[in-house]
């Protein structure tokens, strides 16, 4: 039984530890915002041009959903995605998802240019979720389950619930 308890409490030690240092080293392997979004985009550096984009998607990144929500505490999809385009590219909206796709200007996938919005519908009859485009089929938004984040178009969850994309002129 000691055996078990010393062996439960290094195995934690050693999980802890290792997350910690896992963080830190993924910190540390890029040397610009430029480097690491062309890696989590799949694309290369030069791609990364627009600077302030890529800063306000890192500052963002990871924080928790929240309905309703427009902080770095709790934000929802349609908060963040307004957030950004004003933040971003000087561009005000507001509302709901739903009200977005309504007030967009309906593109292709294949016209889709960062800034660009992404529309779903997940569960309902109704547009219910927004992503922002950034390149290369990936796209940024605030989801229920881990908050902000970077995904495909192309991943099955996403291609199963795409409507339209949209763009503010």
């Amino acid at each position: 039984m000691h055996f078990l308890k010393y062996f439960s409490f290094t195995l934690l030690a050693v999980i802890i530890t290792s997350c910690g240092t896992r963080k830190s080293a993924t910190a540390s392997s890029y040397k610009t915002i430029e480097e690491k979004y062309a890696h989590l985009l799949g694309t290369k550096t030069d791609n990364i041009s627009n600077k302030k984009l890529y800063s306000f998607i890192d500052e963002w990144y990871g924080s928790p959903y929240q309905y309703g929500g427009k902080t770095k505490k709790g934000v929802d999809c349609s908060g963040f995605a307004s957030l950004l385009l004003k933040e971003v590219f000087g561009k005000e909206i507001s509302g709901s998802s739903s009200s977005f796709y309504k007030q967009s200007k309906n593109i292709t996938k294949s016209e889709l240019k960062e800034g660009d919005l992404v529309f779903f519908k997940i569960d309902s009859k109704e547009i219910s979720h927004v992503g922002v485009y950034l390149q290369n089929n990936k796209f940024v938004h605030a989801t229920t389950k881990a908050g902000v984040m970077i995904d495909d178009l192309d991943e099955d969850y996403y291609k199963k619930y795409f409507v339209e994309a949209g763009r503010f002129l």
